[in-house]
């Protein structure tokens, strides 16, 4: 460090650079302030890995960078339940069997499952992989706390929650892509509509949360797993 000449004693320990945890992950790195979460890494890739996401090529058209006017846990709520999708996601329904949805829990993160519907764009699953046999045309994989994973038959999308204030977050959106032909068929192929029809949907509760007639509901058994298991990791974080 310039003009430190005189100083005594330096550098020593305390003057060095904060070193940061990195964690790499199927051409994917994760850090953290403290320690990268010790998640079930193999599981996932057991599930994901087929998909070489460390090929992808990240496509910057697919970048966006929204500003929703609601707190950022109800964006998470949103993303980790499924049954709003025949009601808010009419496009989206079209693509997805909402009968066969399927939501998997685990410590550290949630995976939803969505399956495609008769004739339509669907993952090429190999053999001995665990959803083997079936028509697979999403991997919806969040992790704790503000992480999502959108995995389609053309690629990736991941989208970060940044809280703003308790009324306001903003979502980044980036694109990695494998296939580009496969970008305009099936569920990943209109996710600019999916997140206007989403942000619609949050910033609506959010204003709902504010009457005084609000209170808590009850939790789905089929359809809010992810949505429960979300609030209790909060509650254990916090308590």
């Amino acid at each position: 460090m310039a003009e430190f000449e005189q100083a005594i004693d330096f550098p020593s320990d305390t003057d060095n650079l904060k070193n940061f945890p990195l964690k790499q992950w199927m051409g994917m790195y994760f850090t953290a302030q403290e320690e990268v979460p010790d998640l079930p890494w193999a599981m996932l890739e057991e599930r994901l890995g087929f998909l070489k996401p460390e090929s992808f090529t990240h496509d910057a058209s697919r970048d966006r960078d929204h500003s929703v006017e609601a707190n950022w846990l109800l964006y998470v709520d949103n993303f980790l339940e499924g049954f709003h999708i025949p009601y808010v996601h009419p496009e989206l329904n079209q693509a997805l069997d909402y009968s066969g949805y399927v939501t998997e829990t685990f410590d550290g993160g949630v995976l939803q499952i969505g399956k495609a519907m008769e004739g339509d764009v669907k993952f090429d699953l190999p053999k001995g992989h665990p959803d083997e046999g079936q028509d697979i045309a999403a991997y919806y994989l969040w992790l704790f706390p503000n992480m999502m994973f959108n995995f389609y038959p053309w690629g990736l999308s991941v989208n970060v929650v940044i809280p703003v204030s308790h009324k306001q977050c903003r979502i980044l959106y980036r694109g990695y892509v494998s296939d580009a032909e496969l970008a305009s068929q099936g569920a990943g192929s209109v996710l600019d509509t999916v997140e206007h029809q989403d942000q619609w949907v949050i910033e609506e509760v959010q204003k709902g949360m504010a009457s005084k007639a609000y209170d808590r509901g009850r939790y789905s058994p089929t359809r809010e797993q992810g949505v429960h298991h979300f609030h209790r990791m909060l509650s254990q974080l916090f308590d």
